[in-house]
């Protein structure tokens, strides 16, 4: 058989061929993985606006909210910020926890595997195709937010809303492939988005503040990480927050340091995709 490697270098059996970044691989499972989502967009993207403004609508009309304030804000206000990041987040973690899952289900996890891409690429494929989702999920309840009557949804600090919003997708999107490798069956997923995503999502602040709250609900609220996600982008838009913006923006930087690194390990492993 002849040789094809270039004149005077040999690579050893099993030696990665690729030294950089895989560029045009790992724009192709990017482009898959947004193609994906969005052959059902009615699914994947207006959904859940309609969803959001209906909590919108709940909070505002059905339960009197609108002659409410809080921060100073409006109630109408207040909680439009958190709805929006909060289908962000829950649709990243929703596009990141199919793929593998899927993949090992029908069979097809060779997809993923067989591709010349790294492990640091492959991660980063579907992280970007979730983020890239959050944020088309989150430019449309945006938007039809802003034709809400008596609505105010303007950004006053657009840096932070760039920080906080991107940093909950990402977040997200890294538990979501955590939730991927783990889960053997649909269900599994089911049960870490009904039994975590959702209760941390609705209890973090999203539709009160929590300085309302007695000592130890408050303490607790603090202990989740998704408060610091609703009060850093909530910031963004009214330029009032319910904690302290750069611990909280810190605190996210190394939560998603920690979960990319797990994932990177769990994935380099073969930890219930290779086993």
């Amino acid at each position: 058989m002849n040789d094809q490697s270039p004149p005077g270098i040999r690579f050893a059996p099993g030696e990665a061929t690729i030294k950089n970044v895989n560029w045009p691989g790992l724009r192709t499972l990017y482009v898959k993985e947004v193609r994906r989502f969005f052959k059902v967009q009615l699914q994947t993207i207006w959904a859940p606006a309609v969803t959001n403004l209906l909590f919108l609508t709940i909070f505002t009309v059905a339960l009197g909210g609108a002659s409410r304030t809080v921060l100073g804000h409006p109630f109408a206000d207040f909680i439009a910020p958190g709805l929006i990041v909060m289908g962000m987040m829950q649709n990243a973690f929703a596009n990141a926890s199919f793929s593998l899952l899927v993949g090992k289900i029908q069979g097809t996890i060779v997809d993923y595997l067989m591709p010349p891409l790294s492990h640091a690429e492959l991660l980063a494929g579907l992280v970007l195709a979730s983020v890239t989702r959050a944020i088309l999920v989150g430019l449309v309840i945006w938007a039809a937010m802003l034709l809400w009557p008596g609505l105010h949804v303007m950004p006053r600090h657009p840096a932070a809303l760039l920080w906080f919003g991107l940093n909950g997708a990402v977040m997200l999107s890294f538990l979501g492939v955590l939730t991927s490798i783990w889960a053997d069956k649909f269900d599994h997923a089911a049960s870490v988005t009904n039994f975590v995503i959702a209760p941390l999502s609705l209890l973090s602040g999203t539709f009160y503040a929590i300085d309302n709250l007695a000592p130890l609900y408050r303490a607790i609220s603090h202990a989740n990480p998704f408060f610091y996600i609703i009060s850093g982008f909530r910031y963004g838009f009214l330029g009032e927050a319910d904690s302290p913006i750069i611990i909280g923006a810190a605190l996210l930087l190394a939560i998603n340091v920690a979960l990319g690194v797990l994932a990177y390990a769990l994935l380099r492993a073969g930890w219930k995709i290779r086993n």
